[in-house]
């Protein structure tokens, strides 16, 4: 109940409101937000590799209104590949298909995607196409798909939480697409998500069952313990090595186990987000764990 009540808050914008103007709350969301310049997010990275971890970086944002807001985020995008080379990172990028447009016309989203992708492969690096809610996930397959089989420098995300991933991957694969694996954090019917979290945990089995022999490079995102001791078990298993694959988490959780990881050997990368627009981003990390909600208001009542 909890989950779902800090998700529909999540869509509140009178709430947003005043999170976001709020010193205190803005404040606490750099726990899990590493600030809303390009330049924080650079040092987010840089102290990623230098403890051995690579990053994703994700200007926040979503659900554009105007083609000039959908053209400003494609911009902002080409300007953070261009730091990634200038600064010598390992890094490559996050996006969400609904900041560059795909609300207004799934035509003019995917040229914006195509332009970025190939700077990014001009730029030996990678765009990762995050899933947003289930009504866009058809939409996402389908473009990243033809912007795919355009130029390879393109990923997308399954989320383990739907009926329909399964399918989904098999689909994927057979376009050599690479993908990151997650649980969910939207709000979902039972229509068309498990509604019961053992369930998505067995699917979220099954699906890195698929993903890991594959021949491709997955990333497998979660910071369940028990997730990744069944990851790690079966790649053992497979004699799939620690270099065929990647664990990814998202910053400021669980920093302690991404650390154990990288000292047994195993390659991880870290999520960093920035940007103004960090208020859905941020309640969505809240409703994830208990522990999340517990740190919030501890600094909201001192």
């Amino acid at each position: 109940m909890l989950r779902s009540t800090l998700l529909k808050l999540s869509e509140s914008k009178g709430f947003a409101n005043w999170v976001t103007t709020n010193s205190t709350t803005k404040r606490m969301s750099h726990r899990f937000v590493a600030g809303e310049t390009l330049e924080e997010a650079l040092a987010a990275a840089k102290e990623c590799n230098r403890a051995g971890m690579m990053a994703s970086l994700d200007y926040l944002g979503e659900n554009v209104a105007t083609i000039a807001d959908a053209q400003r985020a494609r911009d902002a995008y080409l300007e953070i590949f261009d730091r990634i080379v200038k600064e010598e990172l390992q890094a490559n990028v996050s996006c969400k298909l609904t900041q560059m447009g795909l609300d207004l016309s799934v035509e003019f989203c995917e040229g914006l995607v195509l332009s970025v992708v190939e700077r990014a492969s001009a730029c030996d690096s990678f765009l990762r196409v995050d899933m947003e809610g289930s009504v866009y996930t058809q939409r996402t397959v389908e473009l990243v798909k033809r912007v795919r089989a355009r130029n390879p420098a393109i990923g997308t995300v399954v989320q383990s939480s739907l009926y329909r991933t399964e399918d989904d991957v098999r689909d994927l694969l057979s376009y050599g697409c690479r993908i990151r694996l997650c649980k969910g954090a939207y709000r979902e019917s039972a229509d068309v998500a498990y509604p019961k979290k053992s369930d998505v945990d067995a699917n979220y089995v099954r699906i890195m069952q698929t993903l890991l022999p594959s021949g491709f490079y997955h990333g497998i995102a979660t910071h369940d313990p028990r997730m990744i001791g069944a990851t790690i078990r079966f790649a053992a298993a497979k004699k799939i090595t620690k270099d065929d694959f990647e664990f990814q988490m998202l910053y400021g959780v669980r920093t302690d186990l991404q650390r154990r990881l990288v000292a047994d050997g195993y390659r991880v990368r870290v999520y960093i987000p920035f940007g103004r627009d960090w208020f859905p981003y941020f309640m969505r990390r809240l409703a994830e764990r208990p522990a999340n909600v517990a740190f919030f208001l501890r600094n909201l009542f001192r």
